[in-house]
């Protein structure tokens, strides 16, 4: 792999939130690990050369980094449907479905999921009080990420 293209990937890590990245090519293998908290420190990274080149090698313990759990939040957890991009109202301008305190009904929408420009409404699953928001407007969330905490 050559250096310039090594170094743009360092770069997209460093400055993403990506924390963890792996890259198999026929020449060889790299694996970029960004330290939590590492601020404007460079990720550490690994490079492996294809099993023809092979040459044993430690591998740094900076490249292993533990991951911290988060504590679970407590209530009945919304958790997205879909991959796509979150948004709290139905327009740039409009008022969000819900705020932090707001009562809703079960069915009731509480913010869309934006997938291949397709705008998903997601509806609350249960009745009760919105006493979290654990995603920002405009944030991509995953498949089954928790979006609200209801109570």
């Amino acid at each position: 792999m050559d250096l310039r293209k090594l170094k743009t990937l360092i770069d997209l890590v460093s400055e993403s939130n990506v924390s963890e990245l792996e890259i198999t090519e026929a020449e060889g293998k790299v694996r970029i690990v960004k330290s939590p908290g590492a601020g404007a420190m460079a990720p550490a990274v690994t490079y492996a050369p294809a099993p023809a080149q092979m040459v044993a090698a430690p591998v740094p313990q900076a490249a292993v980094a533990e991951v911290a759990v988060p504590a679970a939040p407590v209530g009945h957890t919304v958790k997205s449907p879909m991959v796509g991009t979150y948004y709290r109202a139905s327009s740039p301008g409009a008022k969000p479905f819900v705020e932090v305190g707001s009562v809703v009904k079960e069915g009731e929408p509480i913010c869309i999921v934006e997938a291949m420009k397709i705008l998903n409404e997601i509806e609350a699953d249960k009745s009760g009080t919105v006493k979290q928001i654990l995603v920002e407007n405009g944030q991509p969330v995953e498949y089954g990420q928790p979006l609200f905490v209801i109570e």
